[in-house]
Order: C-alpha cells, then structure tokens, then sequence
C-alpha cells in the first residue's frame, strides 16, 4: 500500500480503491443520438451483443421522441444501467423526476447550471433513487468546476467536448487529463472516442468510456461495439498518435468521397463541368493554383516545377474547350514529379495515354488541337475553376462523382465531418440490405418540413 501510495495522489489513491470494489473493468456506454426509436433500439441490442455496458438515451432521441424512449429502453434491457441525457440547464428537480420515472438510472445535467439547478437536481436523485452525472460541455474552468460538483453532491462527471467542437480538432482527452488528479467520483469521457481512443481514455483515468457514432454508424454494431470493448479492458499504455495537421487531413480526406464532403458542406464547394477523364481515380491535395489563357501551355506546365509532392494542380484555362492547355508529357512530367493530379477548367488531349496512366487528370472537355506555349498567366494566385473559388493551399479532392474544393482553414473541420457523414451512409446502407428502404430509414415523411 506504501508503494502504491507513493504513486498515487491521495483523489486518484481513492478513486483507484473505488474503482477497484464498484468497476473491476471500464463501463463502456453506448449513446444512442439518433432521432428514430425503432433504429435506436436495434442498434443498443446489437452494441449489447458486443459488450455495452450501459445504454444512453441521446439528447437528439430524447428530443424526438420525449420520456418514451427512456420507457423503452428500460423495458427492453431491464438489466442494463439506462442513462438519459437531459442536459438539464433548469428545472433540475421537474427534469430529474420525470427521467427518473420513466426508468432511467443516470440522468445527465450540463455542469455550468446554475448552482441552484443543481442542488435541485442532487436533492431529487437522492429522492429516487438515481445518479446525476454532470457534463462539463463548454465548461470555462473544468477543474474548479468539477471540485465544486463533487461538494453539492453530483455521482459521475462528464469530461465532454461537443460535436462541433470535434470537428475543429478539441478533444475531450485533455479535460480528463485535467481534472482527473481533482475528484473522488468516476469519471465519465465523451466525445468522438473510437476503439483507437477510448483505450487511451482508460490509460488517463476514465472509469466511463462514452462511444457514439463509432459504435452507431457502424454496419456491424456488434463488431465495433467489440473492438472497443477488448481496447478499453486491455488498454496497456495506450498513447494517442501524434500526426502533423496536414498528414491527418489527407489521411481522412483520402477515406472520403467527393459526394461525403459535399453534404459535410451543405452543398458546397463542387466544381460544375469537371468530369475525371481516367474514370474512377482518387485525387487528394493542396492546390497550387495557375492563372492561365485559352491554350497556353506554359504556365501550367511551369507550374509542376512550383507543386511539392501530393499537391494537385488546379488551372483555369478560361473554360476555352477548343484548344487544349494539357496532354500526355505533362501528365507524365506531374506523375513523375509525385503530384496528386491535375484539374483543368478547359481542355486536355492525348486523353488515351493519360488513361493508360490511370493518373488523375480532371477537366472540361477534350480535343486534340494543341495551343502554344507563349508564358501568358500567374502561378500562385487566387482563381476561379468550375465555379468556385480556388486559393493556394485550398484542399481539392477529386473522384468520379467529381471535384470538390475545401477553404483551407475548415479542412481538417469538413474532413472530419464528411467522415461521419460516410459512417451515417455505412449504417444506413446496412439496413436496407436487411430489407429496409431508404424512406423507411429515413423517416421521409415523419421529417418533411411541415
């Protein structure tokens, strides 16, 4: 015990000993934020199958379709620990007695209430029976604020970053290691934890392991749910992996389709016109942009003298579709160079060689007719290419459906975002091969806009 003392702070030495009567192993919790019921509850009975702990009822659930999915949920896994997150914000004591009622063992409150708030809410737990954790979702001072909760009497706190949060790069793994030394009570980590992740939660002190979109998106929920489950009950020394921002981007972008991240930006970003000339090719790069005129070669192909490797070229060569700024030797002088590709508002030929390549090369038409290298037109500058805006540094990722370009300063956001927009697809394509249709999964006419 001495030596264990020495190596523990007296809150961890606690929280150690507690962990070790009440948790043997981390409880890993499924939140359910989907909107559907039905959906909701097949995907928890599969994540049961995998190894999920304890069940969360959403927000978004809870917002769609009331106290009903906390009924529901109890009745089907009468066995298992049902949390509602109700982000109680006010009426602390009306929000945890309606919870608590409907079956729910934890319910969540957002731990910037007022302290008012939650004393209600402590003093109504305490009356039925329940737990209230806390979540610490935009909370300005994590560590006083937990000490605080742990005063007024809250059972669990939520180390938490938001979705949105997520999406520009905050993790909820840097207020666990903060406020992990500060409180006696479990601790809960949520927030875009994946089998790669949430073992590192468990090696800095989580005791509560919240995992959504990895485990409800999935195609196979009892599969994933699994991963997760052997990561977190042999996490060993797990550290996260330290990538530059520019090797993560392209990494997500390269897992992504140009139809992903269209919908990540609301219907942005796509090139009109552009059309991949090799067929199904991938394309992922910063643009080094080239300002040229109706057939002039010589800028563009300067150009591949100025790109570094994995960069892709992107020329606007006036839209002109009779003459061609591009053909076979350069595509083969920006392959060998280690270009991503090359996208053309104008026209290319040699288009048979180029397909031998198989090298992507994006433009507006082909023709045969070559123009003349005359050194017209800038590198380096703002353009416009199939209707949008190009800037150096701009992400461009390219397949067959097409070409999209990404602001530079929101790659590393809409990356992240069409990935969980390609998780949604997974899921949902899994059902309807179980005999579902698109409509009925998506709730078409429940979610018309009335």
């Amino acid at each position: 015990m001495a030596a264990l003392k020495r190596l523990l702070s007296p809150a961890r030495l606690i929280r150690s000993l507690l962990t070790s009567l009440h948790m043997k192993k981390p409880v890993l919790q499924v939140a359910l934020d989907l909107l559907d019921l039905k959906r909701a509850i097949q995907i928890a009975r599969e994540s049961v199958l995998g190894g999920a702990d304890w069940i969360e009822a959403g927000t978004p659930l809870i917002k769609s379709e009331g106290m009903e999915a906390v009924r529901s949920l109890r009745k089907e896994f009468p066995g298992h620990q049902i949390i509602a997150d109700m982000k109680v914000a006010d009426t602390g004591a009306l929000e945890v007695e309606m919870a608590a009622k409907a079956g729910a063992s934890v319910v969540c409150i957002l731990a910037d209430s007022d302290d008012a708030v939650i004393a209600e809410a402590v003093r109504t737990a305490s009356v039925f029976g329940v737990r209230l954790m806390a979540d610490l979702i935009n909370v300005g001072d994590p560590v006083t604020r937990t000490k605080e909760l742990e005063v007024m009497g809250v059972h669990i706190v939520n180390a938490h970053v938001g979705i949105d949060q997520q999406m520009i790069g905050k993790s909820s793994l840097g207020i666990l290691s903060s406020i992990r030394e500060s409180v006696t009570i479990p601790i809960a980590v949520a927030g875009g934890l994946d089998a790669k992740t949430a073992p590192v939660a468990v090696s800095n002190g989580a005791d509560i392991v919240i995992v959504g979109g990895s485990i409800t998106r999935s195609a196979d929920v009892e599969a994933s749910t699994r991963e997760i489950r052997h990561a977190i009950d042999d996490p060993g020394t797990a550290a996260p992996e330290r990538e530059s921002p520019e090797t993560m981007i392209r990494e997500l972008l390269s897992q992504v389709s140009s139809p992903n991240i269209s919908d990540a930006m609301h219907r942005k970003g796509a090139m009109s016109g552009i059309v991949s000339l090799c067929g199904d090719v991938k394309m992922v790069g910063k643009a080094v942009t080239v300002q040229g005129f109706g057939g002039d070669w010589s800028k563009p192909v300067e150009a591949i003298d100025v790109a570094g490797r994995g960069d892709v070229l992107v020329i606007n060569n006036q839209g002109v579709t009779t003459v061609a700024c591009w053909g076979e030797l350069a595509t083969l002088s920006a392959r060998t160079a280690g270009l991503a590709g090359v996208v053309i508002d104008g026209a290319a030929r040699d288009v048979d060689d180029i397909r031998k390549m198989h090298y992507p090369v994006f433009a507006r038409a082909c023709v045969p007719n070559a123009g003349e290298p005359k050194g017209y037109g800038e590198i380096g500058c703002e353009i416009e290419a199939g209707g949008q805006t190009v800037r150096p540094g701009d992400w461009i990722v390219g397949d067959e459906s097409g070409v999209v370009v990404i602001p530079g300063e929101r790659a590393y956001e809409i990356a992240r975002r069409a990935l969980e927009v390609r998780k949604t697809e997974e899921r949902v394509r899994e059902e309807i091969k179980r005999g579902s249709t698109l409509s009925t999964v998506s709730e078409l006419i429940k979610w018309e806009k009335k």
